[in-house]
């Protein structure tokens, strides 16, 4: 189930999975880790082109909201304005194996990049509630697995890959995505969110512009019990894909409009929470590789003008609310470290509060 089968009123045309897959070539993969009483996490794999173009730049900027967390390989974005390799998204302390299993699967199947220095993006929330986070649970080779499995088409979404033991304005959070078509002349250009999301404390969820976290306080034992971590905390992290060829600073403006996506679900940025968010554009190959030898054609970069951006705009922000949705919607009751509890969002419940409202 996803958000739109609810009835809910979302604004604006999707593609046809409505995921980030919907941008051609991205293609989405995860390794899932449930065992026991307290293993709940995993890890995400996006690839922002099919896997044998993945060495290959894409244009991209990024945003932090809030700095309280962590995406690897920041400052080179910043530099150069491009991504290339999958980009992982984990639990906070499983960076590292992750960054490792990055480089491992760049050795086994491009040895000759693998030869040039590696700086993959590798982000993270903090599942801890949930996951024993200080366990060596996740290990390079699940990292490998995820890139493995990746793949286009529909993406699913909820408690899988790194979105396992996350938690989202105190329900059941996770992996969420969703797309939008947007025209620009003859054209069709798509623009794709994925969100890892475990962010909100229940007081602010609103829902197609209904604040229902007031009515849905009930069941509740993030906030209501004895866990010492503020409401709110946990962090979001979010990957904006498009096709349309842009500039690296319009990849950054991208990013910039994700904030605003989030805050019509209700959330105002808890210091606890770390905001991180990365846009990339497949619409131009940077450079034939990754260290071009110069001279002859220089690189040349198509873009949408400046002055027709709004619609891209317009898309993150409706892409990025209908995806932390989704996470929401397919959130299920888990059970994790403790006896630790999250609820699954009551969808009865929620249905009648937003379409008896809105």
């Amino acid at each position: 189930m996803r958000a739109r089968d609810l009835g809910l009123r979302l604004t604006g045309d999707t593609g046809p999975h409505n995921a980030i897959t919907d941008v051609p070539g991205v293609e989405v993969g995860y390794t899932t880790l449930v065992s026991g009483d307290a293993v709940r996490t995993g890890v995400t794999a996006i690839l922002p082109r099919a896997r044998e173009d993945v060495h290959l730049p894409c244009a991209a900027g990024r945003f932090s909201l809030n700095g309280n967390g962590e995406m690897t390989g920041s400052a080179l974005i910043d530099e150069i304005g491009s991504v290339r390799l999958p980009v992982l998204i984990t639990n906070t302390h499983a960076i590292g194996p992750c960054h490792r299993g990055v480089i491992d699967w760049v050795a086994r199947e491009k040895p000759a990049v693998a030869e040039q220095w590696l700086l993959p993006v590798v982000a993270e929330t903090w599942d801890g509630y949930l996951n024993d986070i200080n366990g060596p649970h996740i290990q390079p080779a699940h990292a490998v697995a995820a890139i493995d499995a990746a793949a286009g088409g529909p993406v699913a979404e909820g408690s899988v890959g790194g979105g396992t033991g996350m938690n989202c304005y105190a329900f059941k959070g996770g992996s969420g995505t969703s797309s939008r078509t947007v025209h620009y002349g003859s054209d069709a250009y798509t623009v794709g969110a994925f969100v890892q999301a475990n962010f909100g404390s229940r007081k602010e969820l609103t829902v197609c512009g209904v604040p229902v976290g007031a009515d849905l306080a009930d069941d509740n034992p993030m906030e209501d019990g004895d866990w010492m971590v503020p409401p709110g905390a946990g962090s979001v992290i979010v990957v904006i894909a498009t096709d349309a060829p842009m500039l690296p600073g319009q990849c950054t403006a991208l990013a910039r409009r994700v904030p605003l996506g989030l805050a019509r679900t209700g959330t105002t940025g808890s210091h606890f929470s770390g905001d991180l968010f990365l846009a990339f554009s497949t619409g131009n190959v940077l450079t034939p590789s990754a260290f071009p030898t110069g001279d002859p054609g220089y690189d040349t970069l198509r873009h949408i003008p400046w002055n027709r951006m709004d619609d891209f705009f317009t898309a993150v922000v409706h892409a990025v609310e209908e995806a932390v949705l989704n996470a929401l919607v397919a959130g299920k009751t888990m059970t994790g470290r403790l006896g630790r509890r999250s609820p699954a969002l009551p969808i009865d419940r929620l249905q009648d509060l937003v379409l008896n409202r809105s």
